[in-house]
């Protein structure tokens, strides 16, 4: 199974931003999904460190150049994730066969987003819109595979994946509540 279709079992993605201890926090959240943002110090160190653990899949956020998207996947990322559609990123994802799942918002980001290569879309910041914006959005879009992210927490994550989304990116320190509720919820 790939990166995308554990995405999409698991149903939430991690995001570790400059968090200390990125070891010591995977290990307490007991989550399968880990984006490890390249705004962080020593992100790239932690990448490589995750992917040696091989328990967990790795992707690299907030990847905004195609210097940084070769640099990621040189150090491991299983897959790109980005906060907006950069066409050169996905460039590279495609000659290196890694998915890349761009950030959008409007319908026609979305559309160019998934059009342009994406394996996933990711719709941030997903609190602009709600679950509303989710379900309108994918009425005349269907078949576009949604990742929200941007105020998901345990209060709402269950209502984004309803309305249509495929998963949820939530911050490292909401995770596993983030979790709990999508399990207790399937």
């Amino acid at each position: 199974m790939g990166p995308v279709e554990i995405i999409e079992q698991e149903r939430v993605v991690a995001i570790l931003r400059k968090v200390p201890d990125v070891d010591a926090t995977v290990e307490q959240l007991g989550l399968h999904v880990i984006e490890g943002t390249l705004d962080s110090p020593s992100a790239l160190d932690a990448i490589r460190a995750l992917r040696g653990r091989g328990t967990v899949v790795v992707l690299a956020g907030t990847v905004r150049t195609a210097e940084e998207a070769r640099a990621a996947i040189d150090a491991g990322a299983e897959a790109i994730v980005g906060p907006a559609f950069v066409p050169e990123v996905g460039e590279v994802c495609g000659e290196r066969r890694v998915p890349w799942i761009p950030g959008a918002l409007t319908p026609t980001e979305l559309e160019a987003a998934w059009h342009g290569g994406a394996a996933l879309v990711k719709l941030f910041p997903g609190r602009l819109g709600g679950p509303d914006y989710v379900r309108n959005v994918l009425a005349p879009l269907a078949g576009l595979r949604l990742i929200v992210t941007g105020g998901i927490d345990a209060t709402n994550a269950v209502d984004f994946l309803r309305a249509g989304a495929v998963a949820v990116g939530v911050d490292a320190s909401r995770a596993r509540a983030v979790y709990d509720a999508v399990t207790l919820d399937t």
